[in-house]
């Protein structure tokens, strides 16, 4: 389990940075509809924007190595610290001092996530879940998806920013579960990695969500999309690990408060992101 939380931790650094390169350069591009492929056209041709993805495939790999050694419910959740240096490095970036919203929005968000990993407990499941559960699961985040973006197309700044990050941390969520599939499947076989559907399915989603995540991008500062991704990401990812991979949470007697006040506190720290100042840096 140690090598599980150190290489989330890595995991965590390394998105962050990445990030904070992808939202500068997605910002820089005429706002666009969540899922108009002309964003990631013209990103595709950035150089801060690619050079923003060595560090997303680092974290990338450290991700894989966490999830293959330990559950969905403990590694997703310390993803969450990514969050707090992500904030962190826009501000020195922008050389000035982070706004107090931004850190409360961090804070509240990352001592729910923290409190829900304490207070559930997770453990291990199965490694292998079956198709039908995985259907199950690919429906219901497509209907997240679909949702957030319909309520996206009305919304404007810090509040559309919020639900395209909740959309993409719903999409992120169900690759981190796919990801760690293929990576407790894989035993050095290539062509049976190649020929897995749980990989091309990977890519499929992983796709999607770097669209939606960086149409949240160009919507103010990084705060909000990003407090929404990170925060709905872990919680997606538990959800998942609970249903699909039949993980194990230690719910009943004195824990049901303290995970209802973790889960009051996520959703506080979403909401004072989405609701947090319009403008923005570039």
């Amino acid at each position: 389990m140690t090598v599980a939380v150190v290489a989330a931790f890595v995991a965590a650094f390394s998105y962050a940075v990445s990030t904070t390169m992808h939202q500068r350069a997605a910002k820089r591009q005429p706002t666009r509809r969540a899922l108009d492929p002309r964003l990631l056209w013209r990103l595709l041709r950035t150089r801060l924007w690619q050079l923003g993805w060595a560090p997303d495939v680092a974290g990338t790999v450290a991700q894989a190595l966490a999830l293959r050694n330990g559950p969905l419910a403990v590694v997703q959740p310390v993803l969450a610290s990514g969050l707090f240096m992500a904030v962190l490095l826009e501000a020195a970036w922008n050389r000035r001092p982070p706004q107090r919203r931004d850190l409360a929005a961090t804070l509240v968000g990352i001592l729910g996530v923290a409190g829900f990993l304490v207070a559930t407990d997770p453990r291990a499941g199965i490694d292998d879940p079956a198709p039908a559960a995985w259907g199950w699961a690919g429906g219901a985040v497509a209907g997240a998806v679909a949702g957030c973006l319909l309520l996206a197309r009305a919304a404007t700044g810090a509040t559309r920013g919020a639900l395209l990050g909740v959309a993409a941390g719903v999409l992120y969520g169900m690759a981190a579960a796919l990801l760690k599939a293929v990576a407790t499947r894989f035993h050095g076989d290539l062509l049976a990695l190649l020929t897995d559907w749980r990989l091309a399915a990977l890519i499929v989603v992983a796709v999607v969500g770097v669209q939606v995540n960086q149409s949240a991008f160009q919507s103010g500062r990084i705060a909000a999309p990003l407090t929404a991704l990170t925060l709905t990401e872990p919680v997606t990812g538990v959800v998942i690990g609970v249903t699909v991979f039949r993980e194990t949470l230690s719910l009943g007697g004195a824990r049901t408060p303290l995970v209802v006040a973790a889960v009051a506190a996520i959703a506080a720290g979403v909401w004072l992101a989405g609701s947090g100042s319009r403008g923005g840096e570039s």
